[in-house]
């Protein structure tokens, strides 16, 4: 049956140029879907892990700002595809085909500059895909309903209270659910026919037909007055004169029994630290660990985590926590924390509600308290973080929800001035 997948028929392209402002320093050095999250695994894993799930083998990265960290972690984790299987997986840097000055222009354009490598690849449908979004989510089911709607397009739609959704281009739909309006974040947003409280919002994930996109495309790229992006030009125009359906991400969520439809944007400080220590719960909205649909991504060889010592105050514990590979925990009390691969502490240190990236070292009598380390970043001895907002702000950033990051340079700094 697996011949008969709309799947084998499609490529995905996925759109992952753009840096992500909101992360602040954690995109100093690597654009947004490179970000590290859940222990092990890069943003941009999940949708690549999605395609590969649903049976896409087929598959082009856009890439655009400071990306040698992302193509680096697709060349070393996503090499496994096999062109005499008629697998492909093409990384596509902004090349300046058009002109010497010209970079993507925009999310369509991204696309139309590589007409020609989508064409060599003789699929009949694209599934335009957002790099930098956390969910699992099977695009068999809204290729299904694409061509069953014969639409245009079919976008994919979160289900959001209504007054929630004036940060998301939404959607207004018929009870057929074809698409009768799109409103980039409006003040009002339309409620949905059976629940007027809620919302549709687009997840920025969007079914063409390869012909017909093809088509659009090359017309939106003569048009000097577009912006040559999906949601502000293309999408809007074939809501106006063609046919765009919803799809409801409830219907092709891939999730437990009885758990929520999973799907977070981590595009600020606050929700990245929320969304990683969110893992540490004792029943996370999003499996990890759910073997049927895994999240693929670059595993370094590392040995197990290793615990040391056992005295008053200098203790190798970890309470309630995910702890990756590679981790020394040595003396010091972890509790609701996530430590990447390569973590080092040492004795009588303390971390309490922490995200940190790999290779971080916690030297010494540290105590730190909902925060963010980013990669690399060697905290000093004695070093007391989250306790006292207004001097954390001298040398770190202090997000509106409380929660410190901590890079190197900020450390630097300190310690130049002291």
């Amino acid at each position: 049956m697996s011949e008969l997948r709309l799947t084998r028929r499609a490529m995905a392209f996925v759109l992952a140029g753009g840096r992500g402002s909101r992360l602040k320093e954690l995109t100093d050095r690597r654009v947004k879907p490179a970000v590290y999250f859940g222990g092990k695994t890069r943003i941009i894993d999940f949708a690549l892990s999605n395609a590969m799930n649903s049976g896409i083998r087929k598959i082009a990265v856009a890439t655009q700002y400071k990306a040698h960290s992302l193509i680096r972690h697709v060349q070393r984790g996503w090499n496994f595809f096999r062109a005499e299987r008629n697998e492909f997986m093409d990384i596509l840097p902004a090349s300046q085909r058009y002109d010497e000055s010209m970079w993507y222009r925009g999310t369509a354009d991204a696309v139309a500059q590589n007409i020609d490598i989508v064409d060599s690849y003789d699929v009949d449908y694209i599934v335009i895909l957002a790099g930098d979004h956390i969910y699992k989510m099977d695009y068999e089911i809204m290729l299904r309903e694409h061509c069953e709607s014969r639409a245009d397009v079919t976008i994919g739609c979160l289900t959001v209270p209504r007054m929630d959704a004036v940060a998301f281009g939404v959607m207004a739909v018929d009870d057929t659910g074809r698409i009768t309006s799109f409103l980039e974040k409006p003040a009002d947003p339309p409620g949905m026919p059976d629940d007027p409280d809620s919302a549709l919002a687009s997840m920025g994930i969007y079914v063409f037909s390869w012909p017909f996109l093809r088509d659009l495309l090359l017309k939106d790229s003569e048009d000097p007055n577009s912006s040559h992006d999906f949601g502000h030009d293309l999408i809007p125009d074939i809501v106006r004169n063609g046919r765009a359906m919803a799809h409801r991400f409830d219907v092709s969520c891939v999730r437990d029994p009885g758990a929520p439809a999973y799907w977070k944007d981590v595009g600020t400080v606050d929700a990245f630290w929320k969304a990683n220590i969110d893992l540490t719960d004792f029943t996370p909205e999003l499996n990890l660990w759910d073997r049927e649909w895994p999240i693929w991504t670059y595993s370094e060889a590392t040995p197990p985590a290793k615990f040391i010592h056992d005295e008053k105050d200098r203790r190798g514990i970890a309470i309630s926590s995910m702890v990756s590979g590679g981790c020394i925990i040595s003396g010091t009390e972890i509790r609701n924390s996530l430590l990447f691969t390569q973590v080092h502490t040492n004795s009588y240190a303390a971390l309490d509600h922490v995200v940190a990236l790999p290779y971080v070292t916690v030297q010494r009598r540290a105590r730190l308290t909902r925060a963010v380390i980013d990669r690399g970043v060697v905290i000093p001895e004695g070093l007391v973080v989250g306790e006292d907002p207004q001097q954390d702000a001298r040398w770190f950033r202090v997000s509106e929800g409380g929660i410190t990051l901590i890079t190197q340079d900020m450390l630097d700094r300190r310690a130049a001035s002291l």
